[in-house]
């Protein structure tokens, strides 16, 4: 019997459709392993399961979607040898996630012996992405020239791809950068506006009425930043830094 892949849904946002695929790809894998359940093998498994996931991503580059997407099913275990079964279920593990590197579990729902196997895949997603051109210090402001568009695997680390430059420029490096490097959420962060311990203005605002006074900061301060600062009499209070420095307590 001969599987044939169900077709791909339409274009959404690029992170859930990918997710997305995740859902795809292991709904083929049932129904391939449903028709091969006389010949089963470990070559068996692993062959069907490489094919179901390039089927579910054939046509990718036209959907709109900016990420060229491959997916690599590893090895079982050789020294497994797995009863007959009249349906396999794949499913993704709790706190698994189709991205990097995955595993899907494979379990046998209809036969003499049950059996659950897990096999590893590699979800990798290139696209365009922000590249540092040279190193830059922690805390240094980002420049346009600090970095140009080259093409990464975005599924290569957990932290989102920054791919708007705009979203990026004048943001602070969070620690040591390299030459090379794919800008991402986690390596940058807003420019701090003043350290902790600084005296800053705070605006307590309430009943249609603002107060301005002054205190100690507890900790550094960034735009949007909540922060907690211990006024001249003592008192703390916590609010949200703005983009003049001023932390705005409600």
């Amino acid at each position: 019997m001969k599987c044939s892949p169900r077709p791909l849904a339409a274009p959404v946002p690029a992170t859930a459709r990918l997710r997305g695929l995740a859902g795809a790809v292991l709904a083929g894998l049932g129904l391939c392993f449903g028709a091969q359940a006389q010949s089963q093998s470990n070559a068996d498994l692993e062959a069907i399961s490489q094919r179901w996931a390039d089927a579910a991503l054939q046509g990718e580059g036209t959907s709109g979607l900016p990420l060229r997407l491959q997916v690599q099913v590893g090895k079982l275990d050789s020294r497994l040898q797995l009863a007959a079964c009249a349906k396999v279920e794949p499913y993704l593990p709790p706190g698994t996630r189709l991205w990097g590197r995955a595993r899907i579990g494979l379990r046998c729902v209809q036969g003499a012996r049950p059996w659950n196997v897990y096999l590893p895949v590699t979800v990798q997603a290139f696209g365009p992405a922000w590249v540092l051109n040279n190193n830059v210090r922690m805390g240094d402001a980002l420049t346009a020239a600090d970095a140009s568009v080259a093409e990464v695997d975005w599924a290569e680390n957990d932290s989102p791809v920054i791919a708007n430059q705009p979203d990026w420029v004048g943001l602070e490096a969070a620690r040591h950068l390299q030459a090379g490097q794919a800008l991402r959420q986690n390596l940058v962060r807003p420019p701090q506006l003043f350290a902790m311990g600084a005296q800053v203005k705070v605006a307590v605002t309430g009943g249609g009425f603002t107060i301005i006074s002054s205190g100690r900061a507890m900790g550094a301060g960034a735009e949007g930043a909540n922060v907690r600062v211990r006024m001249d009499n003592g008192r703390l209070v916590s609010g949200v830094v703005n983009a003049q420095g001023v932390v705005e307590v409600k």
